[in-house]
C-alpha cells in the first residue's frame, strides 16, 4: 500500500511518535508499505520554519531531508499529472499544500495518512 503522509504526520513520526494513533504507528512502520512525503511538504516546513511558525532544527530543509533517510521515507516529487489533478479538484479545502497531497494521492494511488478531517470531503482514502 502506498501512504502519504501529511505535513504534520510526517513531523509527529520523527519527532513526536506519541501522538500518532497506533494505527497510523503500524502504517507507517509496515515494511510491507511504501511511505510517501510529498516535496510540497518540505516546502511547507520551510516556509513555516522560516516564518517562525514552525520550531524544527535549522535549517529545516536538510533535518526534513535527514528524517526521510532516517526514517526510510521515499520523497514523492512534484509531477504535471498531479498539477492537473489539483485543477480538477472541487475547493472543500483551501489550504494549498493539503490540496495538492489529495491530488497526490489521487494520481498515485495512496491513502493520505491524516488528522485533517477537512480531507474526508475528498474521494481519496484517509488514514487517522
Amino acid at each position: 500500500m502506498k501512504v502519504l503522509l501529511d505535513t504534520h504526520v510526517f513531523l509527529w513520526a520523527v519527532s513526536d511518535p506519541i501522538r500518532l494513533s497506533s494505527k497510523a504507528q503500524e502504517k507507517i512502520q509496515d515494511a510491507r508499505n511504501e511511505v510517501l512525503l510529498s516535496v510540497i511538504s518540505i516546502w511547507e516546513i520551510a516556509v513555516k520554519a522560516s516564518r517562525g511558525k514552525l520550531a524544527v532544527p535549522r535549517p529545516a530543509v536538510p533535518w526534513a531531508h535527514r528524517q526521510l533517510v532516517r526514517h526510510r521515507i521515499a520523497l514523492l516529487e512534484i509531477e504535471v499529472s498531479h498539477l492537473a489533478a489539483l485543477e480538477r479538484l472541487p475547493w472543500h479545502h483551501r489550504d494549498p499544500f493539503d490540496r495538492l497531497l489529495v491530488a497526490q494521492c489521487l494520481e498515485e494511488g495512496a491513502a493520505l495518512l491524516t488528522v485533517d478531517q477537512e480531507l474526508h470531503r475528498y474521494e481519496v482514502e484517509i488514514l487517522s
